[in-house]
């Protein structure tokens, strides 16, 4: 399936819920433990798609990125971004010896598909999708500021160290933790709010 059908099958689901679909495709939201499965999103619209989940750090559809992210309503009704968007992992021996330009991070964001939903309550109710959009980092100035973010988190693990990576640094684009627990040593790219919100042109 190539990006743009992926794109059409996506758009029709745009003001459905999730949450039923999720329960006819066999995805798990929440285990017998009554522990959520944060994944259950991403893994329902894979399901819909008929594509396998794929934790990869190359492009879910081959030449194409999937992501879900999640909309919060405001008290005054307008939607905001809830989350900064997680793009893919560091490995900080690829990152030290990989430029931008064949960059693993340039390669999730040059053709990348956006899949935004409400989120609703913690118990996950519902997942109202309310808006599909692509992405392809076309625009030079953005391109620039994403570069200029990823090679200061190269140069920062090249002289500093992995270790001393944190959230504090990037404009569009920080290197985080990411994994299960508190003290985890693993790091993602992810996309801050404000970019998120460009992204989805909110």
């Amino acid at each position: 399936m190539d990006q743009q059908q992926a794109l059409q099958k996506l758009r029709e689901l745009e003001g459905r819920d999730l949450r039923p679909l999720a329960d006819i495709h066999g995805v798990t939201v929440w285990t017998l433990r009554n522990t959520l499965n944060k994944g259950w999103v991403g893994h329902t619209v894979e399901a819909v798609l008929g594509i396998p989940p794929n934790s990869s750090r190359n492009p879910d559809g081959g030449s194409w990125e999937l992501k879900t992210t999640s909309l919060k309503r405001l008290v005054n009704g307008r939607l905001s971004v809830k989350e900064t968007l997680a793009i893919t992992m560091i490995n900080p021996n690829d990152v030290a010896r990989t430029e931008f330009l064949h960059s693993h991070l340039l390669a999730k964001l040059q053709r990348i598909i956006v899949l935004a939903r409400v989120y609703k309550d913690p118990r996950e109710h519902s997942a109202m999708v309310h808006r599909v959009v692509t992405f392809n980092l076309d625009d030079p100035v953005t391109y620039q500021r994403v570069k200029t973010d990823y090679e200061m988190i190269r140069q920062t693990i090249i002289t500093k160290g992995f270790d001393k990576l944190t959230g504090h640094i990037g404009d569009l684009i920080q290197p985080r933790t990411k994994g299960p627990g508190h003290g985890s040593k693993s790091r993602a790219f992810y996309a801050r709010k404000d970019f998120v919100k460009q992204i989805l042109g909110i």
